[in-house]
């Protein structure tokens, strides 16, 4: 036999095995998926899966590095909470005395200039005292120690009288202010 012989012989084999119509029994079919284009579409799907995979990390990735940034700028901030909220207690003693010793005369300059740089010195690591008189009470900021008749209508609801004064580090409430409101 020859090569063309052959060749024909082989593509005539190939051709009598390759059915046109699904129906007809035989061994290939003309709408079956070649397995090199199934294995193909197999490799497309894992590589859209692995970016799936690979986008997913990054975004989580991006969360966690903006978490921690903030938790660490938050941290920064309140770094001497407890050193401050101790303090809280010297800086309502200081006010307390200053009252008492102007009801007694003048007060020296040098007692004065140390009220104010106590006050100054937290004010500038981002205390802030609450205001709080003739608002309206809110139990979000303020602890309420008692209720009295209020002198007037429009003062029902509001803080009447302050006993012991709120404080805000960094627009955060480290202690509450002890208020009386009427009612």
């Amino acid at each position: 036999m020859t090569e063309q012989n052959a060749a024909e012989a082989n593509n005539t084999a190939f051709s009598a095995d390759i059915n046109t119509d699904e129906n007809i029994a035989g061994v290939n079919h003309l709408n079956e998926q070649v397995a090199e284009e199934s294995e193909l579409e197999k490799l497309k799907e894992a590589l859209e899966e692995e970016k799936k995979k690979y986008l997913y990390l990054m975004a989580e990735f991006d969360n966690f590095r903006r978490r921690t940034a903030k938790e660490r700028v938050e941290q920064m901030q309140t770094a001497g909470k407890e050193v401050i909220v101790s303090l809280l207690e010297v800086l309502d003693d200081a006010d307390r005395a200053e009252i008492e010793l102007s009801k007694a005369g003048p007060v020296d300059e040098g007692v004065k200039l140390v009220f104010h740089k106590l006050r100054s010195s937290l004010q500038n690591r981002g205390l802030k005292v609450m205001e709080t008189k003739w608002l309206d009470f809110d139990a979000d900021k303020h602890e309420a120690i008692t209720e009295i008749p209020a002198p007037t209508e429009e003062l029902k609801g509001k803080v009447i009288d302050e006993i012991e004064k709120g404080y805000l580090l960094n627009d955060k409430i480290i202690r509450f202010a002890k208020v009386v409101v009427g009612k």
